[in-house]
């Protein structure tokens, strides 16, 4: 059931479920959370994506996001990114970088130089933080995997 803490009264007949894009008459019509189910669910398909990104390739939080149909998800990815350690079977997050070709995630590698490595394990030059080539190794996931 959804907590009446996490639904905005709009008016004293109309709800705003905690996204804030839906209207409800009342808190009973609403429907129930799922304990994280969907952001398990969207974690799930953002990781088999990243899994399909080849070595020695790199892809972009936003691409990610685009190709699991959340255009303007890319912060989704990067927390995605961020839990994906320990997850099995293994996520390559140091395949992730931004949009430019920076190593925006290395942060929460430990240490923080280990992207990097990683990265460089699988003959991808980096300076100054920043995939060296970053168009030419540029791996879609549109266009690759014909979503």
């Amino acid at each position: 059931m959804v907590a009446v803490a996490s639904i905005a009264l709009i008016s004293t007949r109309q709800y705003l479920n905690p996204s804030g894009h839906t209207y409800y008459n009342s808190a009973k019509q609403m429907p129930k959370e799922k304990n994280d189910s969907n952001k398990e669910n969207i974690y799930d398909a953002i990781y088999d994506v990243v899994r399909s990104v080849p070595k020695g390739r790199v892809t972009s939080y936003g691409a990610v996001a685009a190709a699991i149909g959340a255009a303007s998800g890319a912060r989704v990815v990067g927390y995605a990114m961020n839990k994906s350690f320990g997850v099995k079977p293994k996520v390559p997050a140091h395949r992730v970088v931004n949009r430019n070709g920076l190593l925006t995630g290395k942060h929460h590698f430990s240490p923080p130089e280990k992207m990097e490595q990683l990265l460089q394990k699988e003959g991808i030059k980096v300076k100054d933080d920043k995939v060296v080539d970053f168009d030419a190794l540029f791996w879609d996931p549109m266009t690759e995997l014909a979503m």
